[in-house]
Parts: C-alpha cells; sequence; structure tokens
C-alpha cells in the first residue's frame, strides 16, 4: 500500500491559492478517488469541516466498490462540544453514514487547543467511541511543533497530522520526527505544496504576497539545477529525508494524481536533503503560515 494519503479538502469545496479548477463535480470526484485507487492509495483524509467532503468521498468509494477497503480518516467539528459524550457519538455516526462504512479508520481533533481537554474527559469519551467499534485510531491535526510533541507524549494518541515541506521543516528541526519513531505513533504529513504556493511561478504571485518571490526564484533555481520540477523536489525531499511518514495531497483532476504519484517514485539525488536545509534555513512565519498570507 502507498505512503501516500489522498486529502479531500478539494472535493467539498475549492480549496488551496493555486487551485484554477473550483471544486470538482461527483463524476470528477470519482475518477479522481478511482485514479488514486488504482496506484494503491487506500488512505483518505477529510473532516466534517470540509464542506461536502465526506459525503463526495463517501459516493465515490461506495461507486468504486471499495468502501469497505479504504482507511478513512475525519476531524471533528470543532464547534462540537467535545466534552459531551452523546453529541460526539452523534457526530461520529453521522460522518460514518456520509462516508458509507461502518466504522473510521482515525478519528481526530481538528484544532489543537482541544488538546487542553484531554484530560479533562476527552480521552475518556474518544476511547469510549474507540470501544464502541466506531473508530479505530485517535489523534489530532496540529500548527506548532510544541503541541505536536505534547500530542506524542500523550497516552492514547497513535497519530499526529501537521504541515510540512522543504520551505516548512519547523517539525523536523523541533524532533518531532524522531519523537514519533520512538513512540511508534504515526504522523500523517499535509501541506505538501504549502497550498500550491510551491508549483507557481513566481511570475503567478498576487502582489500583496511578493514577499514569497525571492525563495520561490530560489526553488526554482533548485529544480533548474537538478533537472527536476518543484513538484519532484516537493515530494522527494519528503519520500527521501522522513520515509515514515504518510504523506497527504490533494487533487483537483485526475490528471494530477497521477502526477503526484509519478513525481512521488521519482529517483532523486542523495544531496536533495542537504541543499533544501542550505537554501531554506530559518525562513519567516509569514511565509510558511497560509494564515498571515
Amino acid at each position: 500500500m502507498s505512503s501516500l494519503v489522498l486529502g479531500t479538502a478539494q472535493l467539498g469545496f475549492q480549496y488551496g491559492i493555486a487551485n484554477r479548477t473550483g471544486q470538482p463535480d461527483q463524476a470528477a470526484a470519482y475518477g479522481i478517488i478511482h485514479e488514486a485507487w488504482k496506484h494503491g492509495i487506500k488512505t483518505f483524509d477529510t473532516a466534517q469541516g470540509y464542506g461536502e467532503s465526506e459525503q463526495v468521498l463517501g459516493r465515490s468509494l461506495f461507486q468504486s466498490g471499495c468502501s469497505g477497503e479504504a482507511l478513512i480518516i475525519s476531524k471533528i467539528d470543532p464547534r462540537i462540544d467535545h466534552l459531551d459524550i452523546s453529541a460526539m457519538t452523534e457526530t461520529l455516526d453521522r460522518t460514518i453514514e456520509a462516508l458509507k462504512i461502518s466504522r473510521l479508520f482515525g478519528i481526530l481533533l481538528h484544532k489543537e487547543e482541544m488538546l487542553l481537554l484531554w484530560d479533562k474527559g476527552l480521552s475518556k469519551i474518544l476511547h469510549a467511541l474507540v470501544a464502541s467499534g466506531r473508530v479505530l485510531k485517535v489523534g489530532v491535526s496540529v500548527y506548532s511543533p510544541e503541541m505536536a510533541l505534547q500530542a506524542l507524549n500523550a497516552d492514547g494518541i497513535d497519530m499526529v497530522q501537521l504541515p510540512t515541506n522543504v520551505l516548512d521543516r519547523r517539525f523536523e528541526n523541533a524532533g518531532v520526527f524522531r519523537l514519533a519513531d520512538k513512540k511508534q505513533k504515526q504522523i500523517y504529513i499535509r501541506s505538501v505544496f504549502l497550498q500550491g504556493l510551491l508549483l507557481m511561478s513566481p511570475e503567478e504571485i498576487p502582489a500583496k504576497m511578493a514577499f514569497v518571490k525571492p525563495v520561490l526564484r530560489r526553488l526554482e533555481s533548485l529544480s533548474n539545477n537538478l533537472g527536476l520540477t518543484k513538484q519532484e523536489i516537493a515530494l522527494g525531499y519528503l519520500r527521501s529525508e522522513l520515509p515514515n511518514a504518510q504523506v497527504i495531497f490533494g487533487a483537483e483532476t485526475q490528471k494530477q494524481v497521477t502526477e503526484n504519484v509519478t513525481a512521488w517514485e521519482k529517483e532523486m539525488p542523495r544531496s536533495l536533503g542537504r541543499q533544501v536545509r542550505e537554501l531554506f534555513a530559518d525562513l519567516s512565519e509569514n511565509i510558511l503560515n497560509p494564515a498571515l498570507w
């Protein structure tokens, strides 16, 4: 089974700075899911807050006859009272129904702040849902290395989702991946293309984001020197430097799925990790955090 995971935010609404095609219709979504499955991608990432994503994914997998084998990870709507077991059970049941499956592979807290409730009863509620057979694993989606470390050190958390890419190596530098390996917990990397920014040319960048152009020019230079596309560099770096992580990517078209799989399988030069670390050290959070764009 592939270490790639198909992220499905794009199936629920228009997502990402580089999105040019908008939200796919159901037929296009089916093509995307089918293409991913054909390439051995059997894990899918979604969320209750991703618009129609759960429903579209559920229909596509059911139509493909893959619902029983798919490993689906979803995230709890942060507006739900996480300390109300009835509300948590009800929202999880709605997700399972929308996805047309018997149980989720994983349920994640959608915001890292929810970890503050972990020892106030949230841990017991989530593991009661595991015991009920509704979900297999429990985790959290985080934005900061500090909360990633806290999550990995918490008893009962199996998986952590976090942003990492060739520009954003804060979690690597903080030892998050080493700790995950030590604790035998799974990391899921998102934002591998920084919401599509890494695949854009400097000329496509909006005037208000001119501050990222010098960094993108450095990436283009690296691409030209190595004879690799920026997509190949972005995925190849993660595959070679963080081999135990699962890597989430999104797609608006079937063709993009194929392109990502091809880029993932491309052989990388041994010097790639060193060059990336030298070229993109200590970048401003204004570049790394899309919320600040």
